[in-house]
């Protein structure tokens, strides 16, 4: 299969299908036909493989109450073992309904109010809210800037953690929104300075299996494992990676038994909920037999950035993009265009909804994070609008400019 008879197979008109992305686009935004390319979620549909596995469970028509399956976890460590060389083991492996409702989660069980908590931004915000939320503090070590991509400020970091007293680390692996799949020496240099601080790491690696070509993920318990470090907890799913976020599963790893143990008697507690069978039918089935989707998905993803890094280059270089390694979310600096407001030209000019660099740090206002996980075909109309918009913007404030002079 061809990336444009793989387009051609899966792509899907999602208006009108009850989508977050499509149908509440103009409502969030404030808007009117909007373009919707924010909510980090995709326009293709499923594997078949995962379409088919579903059917023969409705066909069944009972939901009752029901049990992992026996091979989940053999799908699941096969995936890790097959991508990353990963080790994984059962026992470790806790669930939950989305990635963020465990950030909220191990919060509440590992940490109390007016703990410090610490952060990197810019970065994926329901960080922020998950602290705020659960009365935590936010301890901001932010990533540097070097050129167009980012990274990491060891020294402020440390600095940080013992100025602030700091009780736990959230690390975004790969980073959201910055593109950015950290190296094995990056994430160990993290860790060592945890470990020797005694502060526990929640490791969100949701986009672990979106890396584009040329870039390696290594997952932070792999990393743990060569230091002895039993500090480290994971969160993933494979929501992200199979576009199955309305099914509601998430992964949680506690490779300490001590961990376990604390996290087990905070869940006996607050957390009786059973898991969406639907949910593991879909990401068992997605295990398994994925892995020529994904190739394909980030196959169109890789050529999404391509057209918007090259076109916005070339028609307007003051507009910079970060080098895309990890995830489907381009990241891009409009601060060389000097506007004041950024949502006017984006949404209310060029018409598309995009997630605005504000929302990840106040420090970004001047950045847009662009979802490229939809068909060329989209991307090529939101990039002309843009360009069409800027281009607009620029001559209005030309033709200012001279009559003023």
């Amino acid at each position: 299969m061809t990336t444009d008879s793989f387009i051609s197979d899966y792509a899907r008109q999602r208006t009108q299908t009850d989508s977050l992305k499509w149908d509440l686009v103009d409502q969030r935004f404030d808007g009117k036909d909007l373009l919707p390319l924010w909510v980090a979620d995709m326009d293709f549909a499923v594997p078949a493989a995962v379409t088919e596995a579903l059917h023969r469970r409705v066909a069944q028509g009972v939901f009752g109450y029901s049990i992992v399956p026996k091979d989940y976890v053999a799908a699941y460590q096969g995936w890790q073992e097959r991508h990353w060389q990963t080790s994984f083991q059962e026992d470790w492996l806790r669930f939950s309904t989305g990635v963020v409702q465990s950030l909220y989660d191990l919060l509440h069980c590992f940490t109390k109010a007016g703990d410090a908590i610490l952060i990197q931004p810019p970065v994926y915000y329901p960080f922020f809210d998950s602290i705020k939320d659960t009365k935590r503090r936010i301890i901001e070590a932010p990533l540097l800037a070097q050129g167009d991509t980012y990274q990491i400020d060891f020294d402020a970091f440390e600095r940080k953690i013992k100025e602030e007293s700091v009780k736990l680390f959230i690390f975004c692996s790969p980073h959201n929104p910055a593109g950015r799949v950290w190296y094995a020496d990056e994430i160990k240099q993290l860790l060592a300075i945890c470990q020797k601080y005694q502060v526990l790491v929640i490791a969100d690696e949701i986009h672990g299996d979106l890396i584009l070509p040329g870039h390696r993920f290594v997952s932070a318990v792999t990393v743990a494992a060569s230091l002895d470090f039993e500090g480290v907890i994971v969160v993933n799913s494979p929501s992200k990676t199979f576009n199955l976020a309305g099914l509601l599963l998430s992964h949680i790893w506690l490779p300490s038994e001590t961990l376990q143990q604390r996290y087990d008697a905070w869940a006996k507690q607050y957390k009786q909920t059973e898991v969406n069978i639907f949910g593991l039918t879909a990401a068992k089935a997605a295990y398994q037999h994925g892995d020529e989707w994904l190739e394909h998905i980030l196959a169109v993803v890789a050529q999404n950035a391509e057209t918007v890094a090259h076109g916005l280059r070339q028609a307007v270089p003051e507009v910079r993009t970060a080098p895309l390694e990890g995830t489907y979310l381009l990241w891009i600096d409009m601060r060389g265009l000097g506007i004041d407001n950024l949502k006017q030209l984006v949404q209310d000019e060029a018409g598309l909804a995009v997630d605005y660099g504000a929302w990840f740090s106040q420090a970004y206002a001047g950045f847009i994070r662009l979802n490229l996980a939809t068909t060329p075909t989209i991307i090529a109309a939101a990039l002309d609008q843009l360009i069409r918009s800027i281009n607009t913007y620029k001559q209005q404030t030309f033709e200012e400019d001279i009559h003023d002079n």
